[in-house]
C-alpha cells in the first residue's frame, strides 16, 4: 500500500511539473501551434526557475531534436526533456555568496560599486558575451542613475532567488 501512495504521489508531482512546463511554453508559443522557436528556449527555462547556462541551454536543445539551427521546438520535444530537468532538480539558482563572490572579482579596487565602462567590458568581452540587448536591459535595471555605477552589495538582491519559495525546488 506504501509502495502504492508513493508512486500516485510521483504521479501527481510529475503532473503538476508537466503543467507547469506547458503553461510556460505556452506564453512563447506566439502562433498556438505547440512550437517555440529555439531561440526562447533560454527563457522558458529560467522561467520554469532553473539557471543553466547557454552550453547547458544547448545540450538540452540537442536531446530535443531541433530539426534544423534556427527552428523550432515542439512541447511534444520539450516536455519529457524538461520534465526530468526538474525532476532531477538541475541547474538550481546561484548562491548569494557566489554573486557576490563574482561581483568583487570584478571590482579590482574594492570599492564596493563597478563603473559602467568596467562592466560593459567584463560582460561583453569574455566568457559568454552578453548581446547588445541584454546588455541595455541589464544597466536599465543594475545602474544607480545617480552615479551610473552598479553597486553590487545592494543589486544581489535582485539576483537570488530563494530556492524554498521557487518552483521546482519548493515541491
Amino acid at each position: 500500500m506504501a509502495e502504492e501512495e508513493e508512486e500516485t504521489g510521483q504521479d501527481d508531482l510529475v503532473a503538476e511539473i508537466e503543467k507547469k512546463i506547458t503553461e510556460a511554453f505556452e506564453v512563447f508559443d506566439r502562433e498556438s501551434n505547440n512550437t517555440v522557436d529555439e531561440r526562447e528556449i533560454g527563457c522558458i527555462i529560467r522561467s520554469l526557475g532553473c539557471f543553466p547556462n547557454e552550453a547547458e541551454v544547448q545540450e538540452l536543445l540537442d536531446k530535443m531534436e531541433v530539426e534544423e539551427p534556427g527552428g523550432f521546438v515542439h512541447l511534444e520535444k520539450f516536455l519529457p526533456v524538461m520534465t526530468k530537468v526538474l525532476l532531477d532538480r538541475r541547474f538550481r539558482p546561484i548562491p548569494e555568496d557566489v554573486i557576490v563572490h563574482a561581483f568583487e572579482a570584478l571590482d579590482e579596487n574594492k570599492r564596493g560599486y563597478i563603473t559602467k565602462e568596467d562592466l560593459v567590458k567584463h560582460l561583453t568581452e569574455g566568457g559568454e558575451p552578453f548581446t547588445q540587448e541584454e546588455m541595455e536591459d541589464m544597466l536599465a535595471i543594475a545602474l544607480d542613475p545617480e552615479t551610473n555605477t552598479l553597486h553590487y552589495r545592494d543589486y544581489r538582491t535582485k539576483l537570488v532567488v530563494d530556492e524554498t519559495k521557487t518552483f521546482p525546488f519548493n515541491v
